[in-house]
């Protein structure tokens, strides 16, 4: 029995080996292919959806399978009706058309850098929206992060208030610190009923290791030109004054935060709101961060009946080098689960 499985892992080992060999070409020849088609210039795109016609054809999935032919005619009928009846308004001018909502999309880390893509997708509306008229919806998800990042993003959201261009974000999951300096430039804000909404406040942190360097008799220098150029340090010793800037500086920093808030939401009960802590939806919206509890699917799904909508996109093609780091690093992981899934199906069969 031993030999057996011994040979059989032998050949397991094999098989994964060739397998991995195979994947690797597969993955090289992919992105050299796709590097060789090229793009846009310097690899940049924006991608444009007409999410009507996507939700349109989420619903003819269902209609297909639930419409008799005779119900089927009707409806392509009426449409075939209704496109004339728009094309010859747009030919008589007789009106500019549909308002139009932008959908755009940010996903937060740490260091905010989606915001990368939202300044491109943010100039690109700006040249087209007509003020007064269209709208840019934006679904937020963010636990927030650097200070820096968090607030070049909030100042392109301002960008789009500045032009007249009405601004709704939606949090369906998570607009929390840096997230919610964000949502609060918004025009109005939606929420669903557990979305967590909220943590005004400030945090840093870091561990100090100057008593280990003692023990282990090891210097370290720290030389600067200035009382406050650093404040804390990661190996040195740090002082009560130090300690003292540092937390002076956090405090700083949540007065500009409140006070950042207080100017777009100036019905907010600051002092109540800016603790710190983070509340759900329904909540939130009885405190007036929020404005409405509603999915941002729901909100586009009920503007399809009145508005033409687009989901935009930017992409920056990433260097050859990182995607190929990216593919490998993607490709070990799921061989690695591979492994471990059949390692566990022979020991619990």
């Amino acid at each position: 029995m031993s030999e057996f499985l011994t040979a059989y892992g032998l050949f397991l080992a094999k098989t994964v080996t060739w397998v991995a060999a195979v994947a690797i070409v597969v993955l090289l020849l992919a992105v050299l292919i796709r590097a060789a088609r090229g793009g846009s210039a310097g690899g940049e795109r924006l991608e444009v959806r007409n999410l009507n016609e996507r939700y349109e054809d989420l619903a003819d999935m269902i209609r297909d399978q639930t419409l008799s032919e005779a119900e089927h005619k009707q409806l392509l009928k009426d449409r075939k009706r209704s496109e004339r009846e728009r094309r010859k308004a747009a030919r008589s001018h007789a009106d500019d058309g549909k308002p139009r909502v932008y959908a755009l999309q940010f996903r937060g880390d740490l260091q905010a850098s989606a915001v990368e893509s939202l300044r491109e997708e943010i100039s690109a509306v700006l040249q087209v929206a007509r003020p007064g008229r269209d709208e840019v919806l934006l679904r937020l998800d963010s636990e927030g992060g650097m200070v820096h990042g968090y607030g070049l993003a909030a100042s392109q959201l301002a960008r789009l208030r500045s032009a007249g261009i009405h601004l709704t974000v939606a949090v369906d999951k998570v607009a929390a610190s840096g997230g919610y300096l964000m949502a609060c430039v918004a025009d109005r804000i939606l929420a669903a009923p557990f979305a967590i909404v909220g943590s005004i406040g400030v945090v840093a942190q870091l561990p100090n290791f100057n008593r280990l360097l003692k023990r282990l008799d090891v210097d370290y220098e720290l030389h600067t030109a200035g009382d406050f150029k650093r404040t804390l340090t990661l190996f040195g010793e740090n002082t009560e004054a130090g300690r003292e800037k540092f937390q002076a500086e956090i405090e700083e920093t949540h007065t500009l935060f409140k006070r950042f808030v207080g100017e777009y939401r100036p019905k907010l009960d600051i002092a109540r709101v800016a603790t710190g802590e983070h509340w759900f939806g329904s909540q939130a919206l009885e405190l007036q961060l929020v404005d409405q509890l509603q999915t941002s699917d729901d909100y586009l799904l009920a503007r399809t009946r009145d508005a033409e909508l687009y989901g935009l996109r930017f992409r920056r093609r990433q260097p050859l080098a990182q995607r190929l780091s990216d593919g490998l690093v993607k490709l070990g992981l799921g061989l690695r689960r591979s492994v471990e899934e059949t390692a566990l199906s022979q020991r619990y069969p």
